[in-house]
């Protein structure tokens, strides 16, 4: 097996809504929607998303704005060897050739959902959802119509938002090898549900806001401008993969900033630009409290 490249896995959780669009209005409950898998309907944030953030906040960290954005026209990025946004990220074509970058991120995927329910805040998931992002999960099969809690003592019936679920007997044990801060409030109160269940509880319970535009001249809301998006709510957990494919092992470590900051590889500005994102945010709807999503925890997935 080559060592030339690692795969980490992320956790990250939303400290505001985040909104990630579709482009454009749609026809439906809302008219901003967000993006969504395909295949399980679920929501997702995608990769290009995450790498744009992760590039700018790590330029803005490196001192290094023109390394930024796509690149081109009239601000190219520097394109240089010894530079370790462009070395981490690429560069344009026609900036000195192009050049691949050494890291890919993948979409962020969801693994934990925040739900109301009579026993307070729970965090929704499944059992394939825990063990894809690399949990040990000892818990009973499911019938539709039936949950499995972490939850001390409970055994009675409990609802997930407008749905109401009988609790299935059965010992339910997750475990994670390096869990992340704050784990054990979360661990505490997760709660299985049956694969077929989980698009519809998570789509149930996305945050929709409404807006409207100001008229400038008025100061009162603007005629026909009213508008309704919706968001992955604050405390969702999600995880995704990041390859570092470093083959030429030339990480510009005599940079200044990599010195100072200590960063040894291509994966030390990917951490870099993310924590800034628990700041700065990611999406749409910035200037509107949404967007902050937090670093939790990264390790490395070990080579089958």
């Amino acid at each position: 097996m080559a060592n030339w490249y690692t795969r980490h896995r992320f956790l990250l959780m939303t400290l505001d809504p985040v909104h990630i669009g579709t482009g454009g209005y749609r026809l439906g409950r809302v008219d901003l929607s967000i993006v969504r898998e395909p295949g399980t309907n679920l929501p997702k944030i995608p990769g290009t998303s995450l790498a744009g953030a992760a590039r700018s906040y790590a330029a803005m960290r490196y001192g290094k704005i023109q390394c930024a954005g796509q690149g081109g026209g009239a601000q190219p990025h520097c394109g240089q060897p010894t530079c370790p946004i462009c070395y981490t990220f690429g560069t344009a074509r026609g900036t000195a050739g192009g050049n691949a970058g050494t890291v890919s991120l993948s979409d962020a995927r969801l693994l934990l959902f925040p739900v109301h329910s009579m026993a307070g805040p729970v965090w929704v998931t499944t059992k394939s959802c825990l063990e894809e992002a690399g949990f040990e999960v000892t818990a009973p099969d499911l019938a539709r119509e039936k949950c499995a809690t972490t939850l001390p003592d409970w055994k009675k019936p409990l609802n997930l938002g407008w749905l109401l679920l009988e609790c299935q007997d059965g010992e339910v044990k997750i475990n994670l090898k390096n869990p992340p801060q704050h784990w054990k409030t979360v661990a505490d109160r997760l709660v299985l549900v049956h694969e077929s269940l989980l698009s519809h509880i998570v789509n149930s319970n996305l945050e929709v806001r409404t807006s409207v535009s100001i008229d400038p001249h008025t100061g009162a809301a603007a005629e026909g401008a009213l508008f309704t998006y919706e968001a992955l709510p604050r405390a969702t957990w999600l995880w995704m993969d990041v390859v570092e494919d470093d083959y030429r092992k030339q990480f510009p470590v005599d940079d200044p900033k990599a010195r100072e900051f200590n960063h040894q590889r291509p994966l030390d500005v990917v951490r870099a630009g993310l924590q800034l994102a628990e700041y700065l945010g990611i999406g749409g709807m910035g200037t509107r409290g949404f967007g902050r999503i937090k670093l939790m925890a990264d390790w490395e997935v070990k080579h089958e």
